[in-house]
């Protein structure tokens, strides 16, 4: 028999089939590290492409924020301006009631008393002045008690003072007004 030498031919095969493992091993390292590169740059545009949709809602509520500011600033001078057109409001449906307190006043006093100042505060109208007699007084307090305007008369001073003659006196009294009236606070009328 004829000797065959085959371990050159299995040599040979087995170097081809490394040089065949390495180049697949490289290519699948290439592969791999493309396809790790292209991931990355994916990854990196779509958190690119995120950041600039943040950014964007970001200026967005910056401006809504402005928006909603001035909206309430807006609001607020709103309320104040119905607050200040009720005031005006209220002061020209009451403005004739004054008027009518004083006539009120006048109608009340009788003759022979003398009215000397007048103080008003909050819903009490403080009177003081002169009168021929206490029987004057009495009257004043009966006729402010049945007009409109007033309510409950308290006399707080009475003194002698013969200015008005023997039985003449000052007095101090205080009365409520009824209805609502626009009243100047802590001025006082002499």
């Amino acid at each position: 028999m004829t000797k065959i030498n085959l371990l050159p031919w299995r040599e040979e095969a087995r170097e081809l089939q490394r040089k065949a493992f390495l180049s697949k091993l490289v290519a699948s390292a290439v592969g791999g590290f493309a396809l790790v590169v292209i991931w990355v740059l994916l990854a990196q545009n779509q958190l690119d492409n995120q950041n600039s949709r943040n950014s964007y809602l970001q200026s967005n509520i910056a401006d809504m924020d402005k928006k909603v500011a001035e909206i309430s600033q807006l609001k607020s001078k709103k309320q104040e301006m119905l607050s200040r057109m009720k005031v005006i409001q209220d002061l020209q449906g009451n403005r004739s009631e004054i008027v009518k307190i004083f006539d009120e006043l006048v109608r009340a006093v009788p003759d022979g008393t003398y009215l000397d100042s007048l103080e008003f505060n909050s819903k009490t109208i403080k009177v003081s002045g002169y009168s021929e007699s206490n029987n004057l007084i009495s009257s004043l307090m009966r006729n402010l008690d049945s007009s409109h305007k007033y309510v409950n008369s308290n006399l707080t001073k009475v003194q002698h003072d013969s200015r008005l003659g023997e039985q003449g006196s000052v007095f101090d009294l205080q009365v409520e007004i009824e209805s609502p009236a626009v009243v100047v606070e802590g001025n006082t009328v002499q």
